[in-house]
């Protein structure tokens, strides 16, 4: 019964994460084309810095921000456990 029961959650979970994920892709594009023009008009017009990006690009971007933000949860866990051993010692 509980086999069965975790057979029918898993495609229901991948399509949560799937949905999920285009939106953030979605969230990402629109943020750039109403940010980044506005912010950086003469490199924009330039061609320096582009208007808009792609699918593709996004997702880029999405992984890139991704491992930022996993690099700084990795250090910021890693502080919190030097300090707690130096209280430790200090006690």
């Amino acid at each position: 019964m509980k086999k069965a029961w975790m057979l029918a959650i898993i495609p229901g979970m991948l399509a949560i994460m799937v949905g999920i994920f285009i939106v953030v892709l979605l969230l990402l594009k629109l943020l750039w084309a109403w940010t980044v023009p506005d912010l950086f008009p003469g490199a924009v017009s330039q061609g320096l810095v582009a208007g808009t990006i792609s699918w593709y690009t996004a997702f880029k971007v999405a992984i890139f921000i991704a491992v930022l933000a996993g690099v700084a949860g990795a250090r910021r866990q890693r502080h919190e456990h030097i300090e707690s051993v130096v209280v430790k010692k200090q006690v």
